[in-house]
């Protein structure tokens, strides 16, 4: 039988293998495989397939209907009329609503965009007998494993 479990980079990790061996469990057993963890920025904009639900329309919407609304009203009394104004409104409301969104998002967000949560470093691999697997379980989860998984 066969138990991965994860765990970040700490002494409880060493702490736990050497506990295993300590068990009768030996070294050629118990295989430990360090993870590359994302090193790129999260992306901004979402794709098809992909979503952080995060909308960068928002501010941009209601902008645009307060400055279309305006534009309208002024236009009666401009050359070009209420629904050339209206529209121009419009364009301009949505483009100022979006750079402000995007500068929200680029700058004053930019350390929320990090990956929340403990990050797994480690998976560890012990192969075992399966009468000893309930004890290895519980050594993994009393050292803080992230999370265990059991293979026959």
């Amino acid at each position: 039988m066969q138990l991965f479990s994860t765990f970040e980079t700490t002494e409880l990790l060493e702490m736990a293998i050497s506990t295993i061996e300590k068990r009768g469990i030996p070294k050629e057993s118990i295989f430990a495989v360090p993870l590359d963890n994302r090193k790129d920025d999260r992306k901004i904009f979402d794709t098809l397939h992909r979503s952080d639900g995060t909308s960068l329309i928002d501010i941009g919407m209601g902008l645009a209907t307060a400055l279309s609304v305006i534009g309208a009203s002024i236009g009666f009394k401009l050359s070009w009329g209420p629904i050339y104004w209206g529209l121009i409104g419009a364009f301009v409301g949505f483009v100022i609503g979006f750079a402000i969104r995007l500068f929200i998002e680029l700058v004053v967000k930019k350390n929320k965009r990090v990956f929340k949560g403990k990050i797994s470093e480690i998976i560890l691999i012990v192969e075992c007998e399966e009468s000893q697997a309930g004890l290895i379980e519980d050594i993994l989860w009393s050292h803080l494993a992230l999370g265990v998984a059991k293979v026959k």
